[in-house]
């Protein structure tokens, strides 16, 4: 949770610095204010990313030579400070060292982010729903990071002695390895999703009261045949992954949804219920981080346009869940008729942003 921000020469902000409050943050204004700016900055120092481009050197203000990025977290202040320079590349430093593992940053900083067009969770494919998934594996199950690094580096190896056209013997040196990590990531996902779908049902229900008294379930794809289990599928898959030139079967092809009804959402949902979904799931997520409990730390939560295709009212249900999660939000809106909100509770602060400042 951050306790202090500041910014400066990241795309329209020359220098801002503000002390967000550790409840609801709502950042107010006109588009192109800077008001997302704000939130990719956050984004940046908490996965050492931005949102919106893969190239860092984009974010840089127009003839500047570097953008920086400086926070202090709540309880410890410990400082975290980002720097990308056109000469030098990415830096950060945590506690006032270089970052060894960007997996510290990341534990420091456990960060989800909502954007405005989320309701493409349904749109971009299984690799996009898992991340979601693993992010709070990440943080709430101790070796789920160790057995996914390992699966990973697997199967790179795997998938290399393929492409070189190793003898079969060779190939399926890393089976066993890859049977093992593969069957742990894929046990703790389930057991992480039995979890979420609980808390999801109940938060859902809330945020979309047309679907209350529905019946939720989980569908979830290993990523291998049903009929057999992950080391029937590798052993006898073999030729087709060599005619393939990847390893097809493994978690690394899992794909899961919660349906209704028996439904998938996408096929009966608006893009408005769509994105209730979403932001349920991200609530669901913050609810069952019991390790994040125990650290007394706070995740954050970023919510881009939340006027993006809900109603005044979903808005405003949305905002009444969140006070009573354990989770400091920022949250952007072209609507300033917000700032009442903030007037009449004191977990919401209005921050109204104005040519990449706070006015």
């Amino acid at each position: 949770m951050l306790a202090e921000l500041t910014i400066k020469q990241l795309r329209n902000i020359s220098a801002l610095y503000f002390m967000p409050s550790p409840g609801i943050n709502l950042l107010l204004g006109e588009n192109a204010a800077g008001k997302t700016s704000i939130l990719e900055a956050i984004h940046l120092l908490a996965l050492g990313r931005s949102f919106r481009t893969r190239s860092l050197k984009q974010l840089i203000q127009f003839e500047q030579q570097a953008l920086q990025v400086i926070a202090k977290t709540v309880g410890h202040q410990t400082p975290i400070g980002l720097q990308y320079s056109l000469p030098k590349g990415l830096e950060i430093r945590l506690n006032n060292a270089p970052l060894k593992k960007r997996s510290d940053l990341v534990l420091q900083l456990p960060l989800q982010f909502i954007p405005a067009n989320c309701h493409q969770f349904f749109e971009q494919g299984p690799r996009y729903r898992r991340q979601l998934l693993d992010w709070g594996l990440f943080h709430v199950e101790p070796s789920f990071n160790f057995h996914w690094l390992s699966y990973k580096k697997i199967i790179q190896q795997r998938n290399s002695a393929i492409r070189q056209h190793k003898k079969n013997n060779e190939i399926q040196l890393w089976d066993s390895h890859l049977i093992f990590h593969g069957e742990k990531i894929s046990k703790q996902r389930i057991k992480r999703l039995e979890r979420l779908l609980i808390e999801f049902e109940i938060i859902f229900s809330r945020l979309c009261p047309n679907y209350s008294g529905k019946s939720f379930s989980l569908s979830y794809r290993s990523g291998w045949p049903k009929d057999k289990n992950l080391s029937e599928a590798i052993t006898t898959t073999i030729e087709r992954d060599k005619q393939l030139g990847y390893t097809r079967s493994g978690c690394h092809a899992a794909d899961w949804t919660f349906k209704i009804d028996g439904y998938e959402p996408s096929e009966v949902f608006s893009r408005g219920q769509q994105k209730l979904f979403f932001i349920a799931l991200c609530m669901a997520q913050i609810k069952t981080m019991d390790r994040q409990e125990e650290n007394k730390l706070k995740s954050i939560l970023l919510i881009d346009d939340i006027s993006s295709e809900l109603d005044a009212s979903h808005q405003e249900i949305i905002l009444n869940e969140l006070v009573s999660l354990p989770v400091q939000t920022f949250i952007t809106s072209t609507d300033s008729s917000l700032a009442r909100i903030a007037e009449s509770n004191p977990v919401f602060s209005a921050f109204h942003v104005k040519h990449g400042q706070l006015v």
